[in-house]
């Protein structure tokens, strides 16, 4: 609302007491001058227009200031406010999910597919309070993992961040990293859930650019549970639980990355479809792509690297002309850079972004995410695994 208080000692203070005597929680104000002398004073309180304190806290207030006026709350397209509204996004997956593709490797391998429908069903059925599901991993299953697991262990050492490698070593140990054993995602989100918060959550294929960035808001990490087809144990059309849990699930141990995540995450909630583009390309270009420095060498921390063995050698390699390759642009981390760049999906990446570190690429991102245009300002509130807005705004339908 908009009120307009006399310039005088006390004006405020009366206005803001009146919102105590109703018990309303401010989350934002404003003030500045007005024509006369006045004052205009913009409030913003976490209520609803049905609440029945609100009809008596505006009579209250038109009795205290010498004008008033009720503003509508501004409609933004739908974001989660509450942990449990993930359900109604976890579901909604962009791809063909168990139907498959008909250039996927498995599109013709009936058990294959019999095999993500039972997976498939495990994260449908899934909902916010159950405990995460278990899989029983099938020996070839584990033998795809093994094939992966062995090949990418060999250049971990060379390539990876070191924040990867003391996470890895960890969860070796408390999360059942092996090469004949697939970790399961219930133990790997109990353990990150100790580090920084983070949990993972099953889906069963890729979300939309704005449901899965809601997620990391609740630090939340969408992950899939099905491995790759059997068939091309070193190449998948989508993302799979090689790339979640080799490639994303050590870096949440991180807190710089984990906070890096959630700013992107927190930016969306209630933004344009074009500020979510935006800040898709940045996590793309961080996230999944990301290298950092470390004494001269670059080191990758993004997933899109840490699970290809071929691109992760490409970006990290020190000598392209050598090896006969085109050398990569290689350009300073800057988000506002990368939100404007188009990538493509099916080949290695043409440029990749360099951070001086984990530190610095997290508070790059945050300055950007403060700077951009936003509906409001958001945190989440942990202890209610609730997302906290500081104006009154009206989620447009889900």
């Amino acid at each position: 609302m908009l009120v307009e208080v006399e310039h005088r000692p006390g004006s405020l203070e009366s206005v803001l007491r009146t919102l105590s005597d109703f018990d309303m929680n401010l989350t934002h104000v404003e003030s500045r001058p007005a024509r006369g002398g006045a004052f205009d004073i913009f409030l913003d309180c976490e209520t609803r227009q049905d609440d029945p304190r609100v009809p008596r806290l505006l009579e209250a207030l038109r009795e205290k200031t010498l004008r008033m006026l009720v503003l509508d709350a501004r409609e933004v397209p739908w974001f989660p406010r509450h942990v449990s509204e993930l359900d109604s996004i976890s579901t909604d997956t962009l791809d063909a999910g168990v139907e498959l593709e008909s250039d996927h490797p498995g599109f013709s391998d009936r058990a294959y597919r019999e095999r993500r429908a039972e997976i498939d069903a495990l994260s449908r059925a899934y909902r916010h309070g159950d405990p995460l599901p278990m899989v029983d991993y099938r020996p070839r299953e584990v033998e795809t993992w093994r094939t992966i697991y062995g090949r990418l262990s060999g250049l971990y050492e060379r390539h990876a961040c070191a924040e990867y490698l003391r996470a890895l070593a960890t969860m070796k140990r408390e999360c059942g990293y092996a090469p004949d054993n697939i970790p399961q995602m219930r133990d790997i989100s109990s353990f990150l859930s100790t580090r920084t918060g983070f949990t993972l959550r099953p889906v069963p294929g890729l979300l939309s650019s704005r449901g899965f960035l809601a997620g990391l808001a609740f630090r939340v990490f969408f992950s899939t549970q099905y491995i790759r087809h059997h068939s091309t144990p070193l190449y998948t059309p989508e993302p799979d639980l090689c790339h979640e849990f080799l490639g994303h699930a050590p870096m949440f141990a991180d807190p710089a990355f984990a906070d890096l995540s959630q700013e992107i995450g927190l930016a969306s909630l209630g933004a344009s479809d074009g500020e979510v583009e935006r800040l898709a390309r940045c996590y793309w270009f961080s996230v999944e792509f990301g290298l950092v420095r470390e004494g001269g060498a670059l080191k990758a921390y993004g997933a899109g690297l840490l699970s290809s063995f071929g691109e992760l050698e490409y970006a990290c390699a020190a000598d392209h002309v050598a090896n006969g390759e085109q050398p990569p642009e290689l350009r300073d981390w800057d988000p506002a850079d990368a939100a404007e760049r188009d990538h493509p999906i099916t080949e290695y990446q043409p440029i990749y972004f360099v951070a001086p570190s984990l530190n610095a690429a997290k508070e790059r991102t945050r300055r950007y995410c403060e700077g951009r245009a936003r509906p409001f300002y958001a945190r989440l509130n942990e202890m209610t695994q609730s997302i906290w807005v500081d104006r009154s705004v009206r989620r447009g339908r889900d």
